[in-house]
């Protein structure tokens, strides 16, 4: 009984403090895209090596929903300074959804390395949902996904993200 008014009042804080960064973020500056690309001009050689998403039409979609979120620690200064919890859905081609989960385990692997590459790199501070963030950790996901589990994964949906500062 002595935990539970302190351990209500963590949370309250805890929800309002999100709510509040959720509610007073300033709204992303987006730059023009150079020449219609997402990262400007592109050697030739990126854009072969660079995972495309098959076309599919919409009502050939299946989407698999990863069972369990994705917990990344972004390291500052060599401590933990904030948790990124994801969620990820794989859009596949039809009957394809059953093989997916067949190798979920390698696939989270895949993505795990991929997150903490991430946010080794900065991508998880700052304005971390800015488009070209997003659109870069997408890419990446995706061709980690296409290596595992080949074609059958048109693209990589992030479902939800959240960063909860230590």
């Amino acid at each position: 009984m002595k935990l539970l008014l302190p351990l209500l009042l963590t949370l309250i804080g805890i929800g309002g403090g999100v709510g509040a960064g959720l509610f007073l973020m300033p709204e992303p500056e987006e730059k023009p895209l150079a020449d219609g690309l997402p990262c400007g001009d592109l050697a030739e050689s990126d854009a072969e090596h660079s995972p495309t998403p098959a076309v599919v039409k919409p009502e050939e979609r299946e989407y698999a929903k990863l069972n369990n979120q994705f917990v990344i620690p972004v390291v500052e200064n060599g401590a933990v300074a904030a948790l990124v919890v994801m969620s990820l859905n794989l859009e596949v081609v039809p009957g394809s959804r059953a093989n997916i989960f067949a190798v979920e385990p390698k696939l989270r692997d895949g993505f795990l390395q991929v997150m903490f590459d991430h946010a080794n790199i900065g991508g998880f501070n700052g304005n971390f949902t800015s488009g070209t963030n997003m659109r870069a950790l997408r890419s990446e996901l995706l061709r980690s996904a296409q290596e595992v589990a080949g074609e059958t994964v048109t693209d990589v949906l992030i479902i939800d993200i959240i960063r909860q500062d230590s």
